[in-house]
């Protein structure tokens, strides 16, 4: 066969290759990406727990005009709402100005993250120092959440219904909490321990307090704690049993790497897709289609509850608007197109081992399609079909958004799970869109200010096209 075209040229026409957001992008589209992570990192910061990221959205939609939606409200093409699911789940949409037969365009983010909890009878005194008893919430690696400066965030509703919202470690003034962990001098027997094992979750107690009480006759460090819990949030231990109290790290985002080309920060994981799907959403405001951003709970615990995505709460949301706009609601569903939006992992040459890197997300290369999730055998994944996958392709073309597939690592090596199941199974055509993250579920996680600001391009084009 006599070879007519040149084997570069025949290559670059039919070869694949991953784009590097820096080869491509000019220095404005570099400076908008930089200029776009400043807000994000200020939104990681604020919104270090499900209920702050909802009260933070919902601050951010209240500036974009969005105003609360209740079941049976009348709704008008054009008009924003909110619907906030019990401070820990939230809905945002758009109605569009085409018929709601067309569909929804919804982009799923999560926004609860692994973290320490407090049990409900948390507080205790031993050796002379008062500690909190601790569950773990998600996926961490315990051995991680030791001897790091951590904070106190969440609510405790005393018994009549008062809320009392609690922040204790993030102003430079604040004290933090901390897990101990053993010297090495002494950490012989448990540094033969696998990984997985040498942090018992049972050890996982966080010091508060050393300092007696004056008077006190027993438990007086336990008591002094309490007294200065009562001064400052006027509650007693009882209180703790009705408390969403979680212990995060104290740590705020900031640049990675001498070039400032990274953020370092807890959260990323789902936060860095749930931050572009609202600026894309309030960025699309004249869009022809009814779109939405749902920001989700207990995501990291497998969607359970009446605030994660297993809920109902979705359907009943499409088939209140579907009804308030005359439309028909299987119609709707089947018409329905949905990013699941969340992170996936980014190969690290540091543990080559365990990615196939062909494979892979990239860092660099933009916001990432991971056509299936799951463990094994594609075990509990939604497996996207390959029209959508082709439909997304033709977006991210047309708008000239730089993407990738990437996959959860090698095949028998692990994997994990996305919301993308529990929407699917509505009839609704979903795919895993999201950006790739160093060291995820660690305290401090590693993304790329590129691959962020790829995410909310991809979202803007999918609310658009």
């Amino acid at each position: 066969m006599e070879n007519k075209i040149p084997a570069a040229e025949l290559e670059a026409k039919l070869g694949y290759k991953k784009t590097n957001f820096y080869e491509k992008a000019d220095e404005a589209t570099i400076a908008a990406a930089y200029d776009y992570a400043k807000g994000y990192m200020a939104y990681l910061d604020a919104a270090k727990t499900e209920r702050e990221a909802v009260t933070v959205s919902i601050e951010m939609a209240e500036k974009e005009d969005y105003v609360p939606y209740t079941f049976g409200m009348k709704l008008t093409a054009g008009g924003k709402y909110y619907y906030n699911n019990r401070g820990r789940n939230l809905y945002l949409f758009r109605i569009g100005s085409e018929s709601i037969n067309n569909g929804i365009r919804i982009v799923a983010s999560h926004v609860d993250v692994p973290r320490i909890d407090l049990k409900q009878s948390p507080l205790y005194e031993e050796g002379g120092m008062a500690f909190f008893k601790t569950h773990y919430y998600g996926g961490i690696r315990k051995y991680q959440w030791v001897t790091i400066p951590l904070a106190l965030h969440g609510v405790v509703v005393k018994q009549d219904g008062e809320v009392v919202n609690v922040c204790i470690g993030e102003d430079p003034t604040d004290p933090v909490i901390y897990i101990n962990d053993l010297l090495p001098h002494l950490a012989q027997d448990q540094s033969q321990k696998p990984l997985g094992k040498a942090i018992p979750a049972e050890s996982l107690n966080l010091l508060v307090g050393t300092r007696p009480y004056p008077g006190a006759e027993s438990n007086a460090i336990r008591l002094n704690v309490l007294a200065l819990l009562n001064e400052k949030y006027g509650i007693t231990e009882e209180d703790f049993l009705s408390a969403d109290l979680s212990a995060v790290p104290a740590a705020k985002a900031r640049d990675v790497g001498l070039d400032r080309s990274l953020i370092g920060a807890y959260g990323h994981d789902d936060r860095v897709c749930a931050y572009p799907s609202l600026t894309a959403l309030f960025g699309t405001d004249d869009g022809v289609h009814t779109a939405m951003a749902i920001l989700a709970d207990k995501e990291e615990i497998g969607s359970e509850g009446n605030t994660g995505m297993q809920t109902e709460l979705l359907t009943d949301l499409i088939s209140e608007i579907t009804t308030a706009l005359g439309g028909n609601f299987a119609t709707v569903k089947a018409n329905s197109k949905c990013l699941s939006s969340d992170v996936t992992a980014c190969f690290d040459p540091n543990f080559a081992e365990v990615y196939e890197r062909r494979n892979s997300s990239l860092i660099n290369c933009g916001v990432a399609m991971s056509k299936y999730t799951g463990h094994g055998g594609k075990s509990g994944t939604n497996d996207a079909p390959a029209e959508f996958v082709a439909w997304i392709r033709k977006i991210m073309a047309e708008y000239g958004v730089i993407w990738q597939a990437g996959e959860l690592g090698k095949t028998d090596q692990g994997g994990g799970g996305t919301v993308a199941k529990f929407i699917a199974k509505h009839n609704i055509e979903t795919v895993d869109l999201g950006v790739p993250v160093i060291a995820m579920h660690a305290p401090y996680e590693i993304i790329s200010k590129a691959d962020l600001y790829t995410a909310h391009q991809a979202f803007e084009a999918f609310f658009k096209a």
